[in-house]
């Protein structure tokens, strides 16, 4: 019954309850062996694990009158030749009762090997293909759990296939009574592992170009102009300053050409802010202080936000527009929003009219002196607020059942 022809593919299966073996890291035993290397900065180690195959094959086992081998009852096998791979000789077993852990409405099929075990061990592989009766092509319905599991004292059978019945016993692959399948092969020996290579590694520092600039600006090196902000003298770099800013390149391109120019006189900022405005233009970060994005700076980024917008350093006023919008709340939403219609800051805008869009929380901002300065000093900005507002609370109410309302 049982025919044989040399295989290219390779695949795993499963293995029976009653012989587990679980197969280990392809490299412990050859890195226990040598020892793991000593390691050393600036080294680079390699090692290499390969498999071993021994041999591999294909057997085709052809049932005929399928249906006379059924009621034999579970655990009594329909059983192919004897057939050998990789020098040893094995048996193929269909269990059409079931057996192990398939029931009867299950199909096994399961791989065992003939005679002593060998040593030392080697891993096996099983696929079961079912071949169709029409086309000849063998194919996989339903592939089952598949590993390689190692054969030695413990251990001479694989469980390779289990399938229900009604899908291995129906057409195409079970016709005139005759079922075909192919058994996929593939012994080898445990995995060849080298010993540890090691190379010799120049390791390279991350970049530091932030901390270089930051160095530049606090040692004043080579500083060619000199801002005067509330008395307060600022050194720094024209050429970084023009890099970083159109309108610091605007207002320092002619002084490029004019050395020993008198110190610039910046109006209407505090020192902190130019300080931090600096910080940003040669290290684009905030400065290394603590909590700098709390809430209780929040005054300090809405400074540090007109500074960016004057200065049009467009990363940084979208910086402060995102802590600013993190952290709105009922005392500073109306001052917020204030800001972000005076500096076109559309987005942040957006974000404080969603926020007074809940009547729990309009209540708290209409008690704000955020709120009272809105409206004396910009009441048109609050009205185009009012609509927009409105026009959200009835989009909610038009879109969401009238018992889950909008919480806020």
């Amino acid at each position: 019954m049982g025919r044989f022809k040399k295989m290219s593919r390779m695949t795993k299966s499963n293995a029976p309850e009653d012989e587990p073996n679980n197969m280990p890291s392809s490299s412990s035993a050859a890195a226990a062996a040598c020892g793991p290397p000593e390691f050393t900065p600036g080294w680079k180690t390699v090692s290499t694990c390969a498999p071993d195959v021994v041999g591999e094959g294909v057997h085709v086992f052809d049932i005929f009158g399928y249906s006379d081998h059924k009621g034999m009852g579970a655990h009594e096998p329909i059983r192919s030749g004897a057939f050998s791979v990789a020098g040893l000789d094995w048996v193929a077993c269909l269990y059409a009762d079931g057996y192990g852990v398939a029931g009867i409405d299950d199909v096994s099929a399961y791989l065992r090997l003939l005679g002593d075990a060998p040593t030392p061990r080697v891993w096996v592989s099983c696929e079961v293909k079912l071949v169709d009766q029409r086309t000849g092509v063998a194919s996989t319905p339903q592939p089952f759990l598949r590993y390689a599991l190692a054969f030695g004292d413990k251990c001479k059978a694989l469980h390779c296939m289990m399938i229900p019945r009604g899908q291995i016993e129906v057409e195409p692959y079970l016709v005139d009574d005759r079922l075909t399948m192919e058994f996929h092969v593939v012994v080898r020996r445990d995995p060849r592992v080298s010993r540890t290579a090691r190379f010799p590694r120049i390791l390279v520092p991350p970049p530091d170009i932030k901390r270089q600039f930051a160095n530049l600006l606090q040692s004043k090196e080579g500083a060619d102009v000199t801002f005067d902000v509330a008395g307060e003298p600022f050194s720094a770099h024209k050429l970084v300053l023009a890099m970083r800013s159109p309108v610091f390149k605007a207002e320092l391109c002619g002084l490029l050409r004019e050395p020993g120019t008198q110190p610039i006189t910046i109006v209407d900022m505090q020192p902190a802010v130019f300080r931090a405005l600096l910080q940003f233009i040669y290290t684009d970060q905030f400065p290394a202080t603590r909590g700098f994005e709390r809430r209780d700076n929040c005054e300090m980024i809405r400074h540090l936000l007109v500074a960016a917008d004057r200065y049009a350093v467009d990363r940084l006023k979208l910086l402060c527009q995102g802590i600013l919008c993190k952290n709105l709340n009922v005392h500073n939403v109306a001052t917020t929003l204030a800001l972000a219609d005076q500096h076109q800051c559309d987005k942040l805008k957006d974000a404080c009219i969603e926020f007074m869009s809940c009547s729990k929380k309009m209540k708290g901002v209409v008690a704000s002196k955020g709120y009272e300065d809105l409206q004396r000093m910009a009441p048109s900005v609050l009205a185009d607020a009012v609509a927009q507002m409105s026009k959200l609370n009835k989009m909610s109410r038009g879109s969401v059942p009238q018992d889950e309302s909008k919480s806020c």
